[in-house]
């Protein structure tokens, strides 16, 4: 078996050139000296060349007295010598020695007797320079001390990333004692963590020697498993002098309250963001259900996984909310749920549109009837009966993973109108106090919103009512005119306008036509259109021409609110063909003749009604038989996108086209010009010539 074979299995060898420290002993430069029993040097190590100064040829066969200690330390010496090799009794001490260049050394000293298998005695004596091994002893304790004292935590991990060292401040971080670590390798006393992150990085290091610095990461330890820690961690290998890898170290430093702090703050800036967009996006309309649907998807998914907007019923019917008893029922309707994600939890949820009535045990209901949060951070099976709206639902809801519920009222001018519920399925986190004073400020912005769109519809119906009322009777046909009309209101979510037409019977078989339109809307407009039109019917019985009875209806509107409205009076002849038309800040009339262009006729604007003390001027235009009058307002042509010039011409493009009934070409201008986001009603006549019998 040769030397390798022999050596003991679990050593190491460590090969260092002359003069390189190969370990502790290098470094310490340990010497090694034999004496037999006459006190003479037997064997001399290099390191006790080292030391001394002498060689071996120099120093073997010598009285080590003689060769290492000054005349007045010999009598000492040898009997120091004398003791150990008589009773066996080891010596450690400091001694001053002589160095070959003459001067004086204090050298540690163990010095202990030997036996040889002939039972004679030598002396072995083991020796290091004095200054050598204290500055090695402060250096040792210190890094011992730093090690054990430091807040940072530190580790120490073989090749096989199992841990050999760490100190009391990681034994602190993973909330682990030393013994749990030292022996087992990453994943096995880490469990709770990434390792597999963990663990790649570490072999990163190790394969390349590239330290990682700095590594930001969250988790939860086994001492701590529902709270988030962050730590800054950094990994270096660890060499020998001769570039042997050895192990890994780490470095850890807990950054949990930084990291908290930072939290925090991003937490703020979003909710910050959250209500800014609540502020632009909820409540662009006069549209209760839109209004709805924004307030709900801003809340997803930044605060909530899935959020509902239940309105009471009696806010929808334009009623004010009667007082809800506490401890009593109440009744909803559903206007918006939005989810982050397609989930089944959204069955939970009463559908849009649906009405419901939830008694005193649900939480939406102690939500609106005690007008007050209602939060459930931690919600538990016997939670889910209570905030489903039936027992499928809480089926759904405990399925779907539902662990955190709030229910914040939707309060306007000091009026429950309704309810957001907010659910927390995916996001781990459970809602808190702070999530609750968010929901509250976005859900009272929605509530004042929502409360505006209700009583807009509430106005909007009743002025609706109100102008259908005032022109629900058909105007008569003339007796020498053809006429069909159209009233259409706004479209889009806008106030009901103060828009009318009439057709009037005058005396002598002649016809008085009207198109007004009232400045203003809501119900104002709609009452001082109904006062003009009254007010322009009597005066046309009186049989006046055009520019007196503007005359009048502009002293009449100075008095009322709003005051002012355009108007165009027409009045036709059918004994002299001749049509008188005077104009109140109103768009021109429309001639329509067979086998010609339609004609906008120029025509004196004039001032609207309710300047007061403006004079009319009236125009005579000559009208035949078949010829058509197109009276309207600018509801018909007016839009936000394109001058009213080029819509104009569209209109006379469309009167251009081959003749047909006249209802039918009512509908197709309504058609072509007007769409569902029309902010303005419209009012349309037109009258057609015809023959009257003598």
């Amino acid at each position: 078996m040769g030397a390798t074979d022999a050596f003991p299995e679990g050593a190491a060898r460590v090969g260092a050139a002359p003069g390189q420290p190969g370990g502790l002993l290098d470094l310490l430069g340990v010497a090694a000296v034999m004496l037999d029993a006459d006190g003479r040097i037997t064997l001399w190590s290099p390191q006790a060349e080292a030391l001394f100064g002498w060689s071996a040829q120099e120093a073997l066969g010598r009285p080590a007295a003689q060769l290492l200690v000054g005349p007045e330390h010999f009598d000492l010496v040898l009997g120091l010598f004398t003791e150990v090799m008589a009773g066996g009794e080891s010596w450690a001490g400091v001694f001053p020695v002589q160095h070959k260049d003459g001067s004086t050394r204090l050298v540690e000293f163990r010095n202990m007797r030997l036996l040889d298998e002939r039972g004679e005695s030598y002396a072995l004596g083991i020796a290091t320079d004095q200054a050598v091994l204290r500055r090695v002893e402060r250096d040792l304790a210190l890094s011992v001390r730093l090690v054990a004292q430091s807040p940072i935590g530190l580790a120490v991990l073989d090749t096989s990333l199992r841990f050999v060292m760490v100190n009391p401040a990681l034994e602190r971080i993973n909330g682990l004692p030393a013994d749990q670590h030292i022996g087992r390798d990453v994943r096995e006393a880490l469990s709770f963590l990434d390792t597999d992150t963990i663990v790649a990085g570490m072999r990163e290091v190790l394969d390349t020697g590239r330290p990682m610095l700095d590594q930001f990461t969250v988790g939860r330890t086994a001492s701590d498993p529902h709270a988030d820690k962050a730590w800054s961690v950094s990994y270096y290998r660890l060499e020998d002098a001769h570039g042997r890898v050895l192990g890994l170290a780490t470095s850890v430093v807990d950054v949990t309250e930084q990291h908290r702090a930072a939290t925090e703050a991003a937490r703020a800036r979003r909710r910050l963001a959250v209500i800014a967009d609540a502020s632009a996006t909820v409540g662009t309309t006069l549209d209760v259900d839109q209004t709805a649907h924004e307030l709900a998807d801003v809340i997803v998914p930044e605060l909530a996984d899935m959020a509902a907007v239940d309105v009471l019923d009696a806010v929808l019917d334009g009623r004010r909310p009667t007082s809800l008893s506490r401890g009593g029922p109440a009744r909803f309707r559903a206007l918006a749920v939005s989810t982050a994600y397609s989930t089944e939890a959204v069955r939970a949820a009463d559908p849009t549109g649906q009405i419901a009535s939830y008694e005193a045990d649900r939480l939406i209901t102690r939500c609106v009837t005690e007008a007050r949060p209602v939060l459930v951070a931690q919600v538990g099976a016997e939670d889910l009966p209570h905030i489903a709206a039936d027992p499928q639902g809480a089926a759904v809801l405990d399925k779907a993973g539902l662990h955190s519920y709030l229910a914040v009222p939707l309060i306007a001018r000091g009026e429950v109108l309704g309810a957001l519920s907010l659910y927390r399925v995916r996001n781990q986190e459970p809602f808190d106090e702070d999530d609750a004073v968010l929901a509250v400020e976005l859900a009272a912005r929605a509530a004042v919103c929502i409360d505006n769109a209700r009583s807009y519809q509430s106005e909007r119906r009743t002025a609706l009512t109100l102008q259908r009322h005032l022109m629900n009777h058909r105007p008569p046909q003339p007796t020498a005119m053809e006429i069909a009309y159209r009233y259409q209101p706004a479209q889009a979510a806008s106030e009901v306008g103060g828009d009318w037409f009439d057709a009037i019977p005058v005396a002598g078989d002649k016809t008085a036509l009207v198109v007004g339109d009232v400045m203003g809307s809501g119900i104002n407009a709609a009452a001082t259109m109904g006062q003009l039109r009254t007010t322009a019917r009597a005066l046309a019985d009186l049989d006046l021409d055009p520019d007196e009875v503007l005359r009048h209806l502009d002293h009449i509107a100075v008095g009322l609110d709003p005051a002012f409205a355009t108007c165009l009076y027409v009045v036709y002849d059918p004994h002299s063909s001749l049509c008188r038309v005077a104009v109140a800040g109103h768009l021109p009339p429309i001639v329509v003749r067979p086998d010609r262009p339609p004609e906008l006729l120029d025509l004196p604007t004039g001032a609207p009604l309710g300047v007061g003390g403006v004079p009319f001027e009236q125009t005579t235009v000559p009208l035949r038989e078949g010829d058509q009058l197109v009276l309207y307002t600018d509801g018909l042509i007016e839009t936000r996108d394109q001058p009213i010039d080029a819509r104009l011409d569209t209109l006379l493009e469309l009167l251009s086209e081959p003749q047909q009934d006249l209802d039918g070409l009512c509908d197709r201008l309504l058609a072509a010009l007007r769409d569902e986001h029309d902010h303005d009603d419209v009012a349309l006549l037109i009258a057609r010539v015809r023959a009257i019998k003598e």
